[in-house]
């Protein structure tokens, strides 16, 4: 299976031959483009709202415990983490609502205040196919089961050349390693 973030710069690449060809200079062409842009977000943001409401309806109190990476080069040792699969999940998708919400915000500032346009068309498509790839949406609203890599915790996306922070550990003895070594734990010598 090809990998989401080729699939994207594919897309990217395409997109980009093809804004070459839009004529924006025509106010009801960049209209429309506005208009799908906006449509495209309100999309997310309702598939988003969704998820919520199947999150809160299932209230699924599975506790889990896992350890997550420090953050590279930080220094620090791994956190141990013990929540529920519903808090695990609205986390999940507080984190998706705030990375969305920021990629808007800097398509607002780069069009409004630099007046770019062509990114608006490659922003109408990435965000919507990167929403309905995660694994909250393939959870939730296409109801597959939370087993292999959509089982919790989800594992760090890899990055496009296969470089990525630590992985979130949940085997047993990690987490009990890392309760022990978590500040104020008794470390052996």
């Amino acid at each position: 299976m090809v990998s989401p973030q080729v699939t994207n710069l594919a897309i990217i690449l395409v997109m980009m031959q093809v804004s070459k060809q839009v004529p924006f200079d025509n106010p009801d062409v960049l209209l429309g483009v506005r208009a799908l842009y906006i449509l495209s977000n309100l999309i997310i943001l309702g598939i988003y709202l969704y998820i919520q409401g199947k999150i809160n309806k299932k209230r699924d109190m599975t506790t889990l415990k896992y350890v997550e990476p420090a953050p590279v080069g930080s220094g620090e040792e791994p956190r141990p983490v013990t929540t529920t699969v519903m808090e695990y999940d609205k986390q999940q998708l507080r984190q998706l609502i705030k990375t969305q919400m920021m990629g808007v915000g800097m398509m607002g500032v780069m069009h409004l205040y630099f007046k770019y346009t062509n990114p608006l068309l490659i922003q109408s498509i990435i965000p919507l196919k990167s929403a309905l790839e995660g694994n909250l949406v393939k959870i939730h609203l296409f109801g597959k089961p939370a087993v292999g890599d959509l089982q919790r915790p989800f594992k760090a996306p890899q990055g496009l050349f296969g470089m990525g922070q630590g992985a979130v550990k949940s085997d047993k003895a990690s987490v009990e390693n890392a309760e022990k070594n978590w500040r104020g734990g008794v470390k052996e010598e």
